[in-house]
């Protein structure tokens, strides 16, 4: 039994395994909006138009869309809170600045600083997904909500 409980407890996420949630984060904000002008957002206004119609693909884009934004953000909340949401976006900020200082960035037009944006909630939201697998491979312990039956 101790066996079992010190592999649950160094077992956990691993590089790949948080690279896979960062490109699922990453297709998420990107599908829903990007500034090429095809994404979600563009083709689901163009169907809003006086002379467009909306239909029922729309419709199944819109709740896709909103399940999966509902699965990140809502595991995004229970792992990291306010304050760690807050202290993610700081740090993604943070290292945003960096890049832009060594000038391996730029932010001369409003694109380039929209996708830098998006790429920046697509990596909190890569780390609040990821965030009770890397807690239990750096301490060992296991988060468990109390749930009443």
């Amino acid at each position: 039994m101790a066996e079992k409980n010190r592999e649950v407890a160094t077992s956990g996420i691993t590089a790949v395994g948080f690279l896979w949630r960062l490109a699922a984060a990453l297709v998420l904000v990107l599908v829903t909006y990007n500034p090429t002008g095809m994404s979600a957002w563009h083709w689901i206004g163009t169907a809003l138009g006086p002379e467009a119609e909306f239909g029922p693909e729309h419709l199944l884009a819109i709740g896709v869309l909103a399940a999966g934004w509902a699965v990140f953000l809502a595991a995004t909340w229970r792992a990291l809170g306010a304050f760690g949401s807050v202290i993610a976006g700081l740090i993604v900020g943070a290292f945003i600045w960096l890049l832009y200082d060594f000038d391996i960035l730029e932010s001369n037009t409003v694109p380039a600083i929209t996708w830098t944006s998006l790429i920046a909630l697509a990596v909190v939201l890569a780390v609040g997904v990821s965030w009770s697998h890397l807690w239990r491979r750096i301490t060992g312990q296991v988060k468990v909500d109390d749930v009443d039956d």
